[in-house]
């Protein structure tokens, strides 16, 4: 069985928590000096870990160990289903426990320690919290090779408690040599950087994107002992680029260790990625496994990942910032082109021909978005922030004015480009107008094609302008019913202190609050399908609900985070909802409803209804 990072990283906390009170540490010390004292004979050079592990189980060290952490097995146990193997991730305080555990012994090692941080001076003057306080953490994310790790939360400071280890396999992806151990020469040719992201946490929940830092790791293949230690100084990100926000204390170190080292001047010679990158490497195929089953489900899920645009010092026009995938996951939110190119990989991982789309909507603002090409010709755009789609019907000119032209619904209007990570075709057409384009990609009097040698020799893996394999996406770790609960109540708390203050009671229905859910279900399979389903028995069971002479009002809201103050604050914004909630009578009775409805890397959709019944 292995666990979710989160969970793993609690786990290891306790264990952690209880050898110390132990002292499990120093008394193998002073087993360890009491057996060589004793048994290591004059010819003999060293003790064999299995001669420790002996003199360990004849004390009963190892009985007293297990027996202190059975409470933690049992309770994990119960709590936790069995889920695909995790990469292993340890502090660097358990590191001589824990080093061995869950290790393949013919593979290679990467171990990556975060020994803290420093001179993040924007938290110079940052309060130490105390116990219990809730405060705003860093959390720190790495991707290498389709693993993916997370550190846990620590506070914000100018010296922020980084004290985190993450075990990093290191091997080819070719066929035959997954089982072989990498050597030094091998390791040499694998380029992937690992990526860290830093995210930040505010006490409200809400993610901001404060690093994201490209680590080239294969400097430990020179170093004496396959152990080095760098100072990595982060730097902000978009107009904050050249500006330092802080520095990691990190060291890195084989397992095992190397035979043979290579020359510094040998591994000083590899190129890094570089800064700017060619937008065809923001796109590949990408499967998302198990976790999403169909092409709309895929964008649902990128619908309801949050919408920020970039932030521009000063105000100003739109900010041309791209993110990298692990960085728009991690911090769950980011600009229309984030959303286009992970919609375009998702839908190139189904199988269909897929393109993001660079041009303008309503009164010339720059937009992107996603389009398909159909075997039989037809294209349909894909709006990823939304998840609807669109039939492209293309307006012939030409055609008599009394000719009847199809109107488009979708809120496009030029396209300049398109894209994805095999071609780049700029429109050449007379008009870029959306309306009367021709998406006949392969006629070039209307899309200019780039070379596709030039784009692989930019976009290939390992090129110095080629982002990092994409990393997995990982599956959620709510529980939709519990918060679904949680915030149901925080709404009717919230809801009850709002009647007071206009000094109004409250008395809440709960068979009407619990009819509401498959209206819900119902919203949301909608729009991951498009299909309208359900709505007639949730309209029948509400006529049997509601009283002769009463009146039923109900105002479903969709949100895409889980803020209930903050969705109770929009909601009043609505006169038909604070029409509802504040409703007046003898005979009020209120229903409230909220449906989490949970997506890969723990985005959500959360749908609320406010309902009320009322003698008319």
């Amino acid at each position: 069985m292995s666990l979710p990072p989160e969970k793993a990283s609690e786990l290891k906390q306790l264990i952690h928590q209880q050898l110390s009170k132990m002292d499990v540490h120093g008394r193998i010390r002073e087993i360890l000096a009491e057996t060589i004292r004793e048994e290591l004979a004059p010819d003999q050079q060293q003790l064999s870990t299995e001669d420790l592990i002996k003199a360990l189980r004849r004390r009963g060290i190892i009985d007293d160990v297990m027996k202190e952490l059975n409470f933690v097995t049992d309770n994990v146990d119960q709590e936790l289903p069995s889920s695909p193997k995790q990469p292993v991730c340890f502090t660097d305080r358990q590191s001589t426990l824990l080093k061995k555990t869950n290790i393949d012994p013919t593979r290679r090692y990467l171990y990556l320690q975060v020994l803290g941080g420093k001179a993040f001076l924007e938290h110079l003057q940052e309060p130490e919290p105390l116990p219990g306080q809730v405060c705003s953490t860093f959390t720190l994310c790495l991707h290498f090779r389709n693993q993916r790790f997370r550190s846990k939360p620590v506070p914000c400071a100018c010296e922020p408690d980084f004290h985190d280890g993450f075990l990093l396999e290191v091997h080819r992806e070719s066929l035959g040599d997954g089982t072989r151990m990498a050597d030094s020469t091998t390791m040499l040719s694998i380029s992937d950087p690992i990526h860290m992201v830093l995210i930040k946490t505010d006490i409200f929940g809400e993610t901001t994107l404060v690093a994201s830092y490209f680590l080239e790791w294969r400097s430990v293949l020179g170093s004496e002992n396959g152990v080095t230690n760098l100072t990595v100084e982060l730097m902000g990100v978009g107009t904050e680029s050249k500006v330092a926000v802080g520095i990691l204390n990190i060291k890195l170190e084989m397992y095992p260790a190397l035979n043979q080292t290579l020359s510094q001047e040998v591994v000083n010679t590899q190129d890094e990625n570089g800064i700017n990158r060619p937008v065809c490497s923001y796109v590949k195929p990408l499967r998302a496994g198990r976790l999403l089953d169909t092409p709309r489900q895929a964008a649902r899920f990128v619908n309801v990942l949050g919408y920020e645009r970039a932030p521009v010092i000063g105000g100003g026009g739109k900010q041309e910032q791209w993110c990298t995938l692990l960085a728009f996951l991690c911090r769950n939110k980011g600009d229309c082109e984030d959303h286009a190119n992970l919609l375009c990989s998702l839908l190139l991982g189904y199988g269909l021909e897929a393109f993001v789309c660079v041009g303008t909507k309503a009164k010339g603002v720059p937009h992107a978005w996603v389009m398909t090409c159909g075997t039989d010709g037809t294209i349909t755009f894909w709006e990823s922030l939304t998840g609807h789609r669109y039939i492209h019907k293309s307006t012939n000119p030409d055609e008599p004015p009394v000719a009847e032209q199809p109107k488009p619904l979708y809120p496009y209007r030029t396209v300049g480009c398109v894209f994805n990570h095999q071609m780049f075709l700029g429109n050449c057409q007379p008009s870029d107008s959306v309306e009367v384009c021709v998406f006949d990609l392969n006629d070039e009097s209307k899309w200019k094609p780039m070379s596709e040698e030039a784009i692989k020799s930019v976009c290939a893996p390992g090129a110095t302008t080629s982002l990092p394999p994409f990393p997995p996406l990982c599956a959620s770790t709510i529980d939709a019913s519990v918060t679904s609960n949680e915030i149901e109540m925080q709404l009717r708390l919230l809801v009850s202190e709002h009647r007071k203050d206009l000094g109004l009671t409250t008395v809440w229905e709960d068979q009407l609050s619990y009819l509401l859910s498959p209206a819900l279900a119902s919203y949301e399979f909608e729009r991951t399908t498009s299909i309208s389903a359900g709505n007639e028995e949730f309209q029948d069971a509400i006529r049997r609900a509601v009283p002769d002479g009463h009146t039923f009002k109900g105002f479903p809201i969709h949100f895409v985070y889980r803020n209930a103050r903050r969705a109770f604050a929009t909601c009043l914004r609505s006169p038909f909802c604070e029409e509802i909630i504040c409703c007046r009578g003898d005979q009020v009775r209120l229903a409230v409803r909220v449906r989490v409805f949970t997506y890969p890397e723990s985005a959500c959709a959360v749908w609320i209804m406010f309902a009320c019944e009322n003698i008319f």
